[in-house]
């Protein structure tokens, strides 16, 4: 008889186990995204200056961007021998949020010599 005692004990306590338990859990699944590194590259230094710029018609601005500002076009030393520069055409840059002028890009001469193009930016 001393076992069916024990059996009353033990039987309550898997009843009271096992209404714990409940459903199991959802499944989450958590998305992490990294942005990918930004890669320094040093820039292209040519060793002449670039043609004059090119005359360009500034077109209306884009419906439905907001507030944006034109940024000229540019020469981009490729260095292909034989034609060592090609124009980029210029193009509307959209007003952040907070910022008020835009300097546009230029080529600076360097102390070597050399020159680099210099991106535009706000300020």
């Amino acid at each position: 008889m001393m076992r069916s005692h024990s059996a009353w004990l033990v039987v309550p306590g898997l009843l009271a186990l096992a209404a714990c338990g409940g459903p199991p859990p959802e499944h989450t699944t958590q998305v992490i995204v990294q942005p990918p590194p930004q890669v320094q590259v040093a820039p292209e230094v040519a060793p002449m200056p670039p043609p004059l710029p090119h005359a360009e018609l500034v077109p209306p601005p884009p419906q439905g961007v907001g507030p944006a500002v034109w940024q000229p076009g540019h020469w981009q030393y490729t260095a292909v021998p034989g034609n060592p520069w090609v124009w980029v055409g210029g193009r509307y840059v959209p007003t952040p949020a907070g910022s008020t002028t835009w300097v546009p890009g230029q080529w600076a001469q360097q102390p070597t010599g050399g020159w680099v193009w210099l991106e535009g930016h706000w300020a």
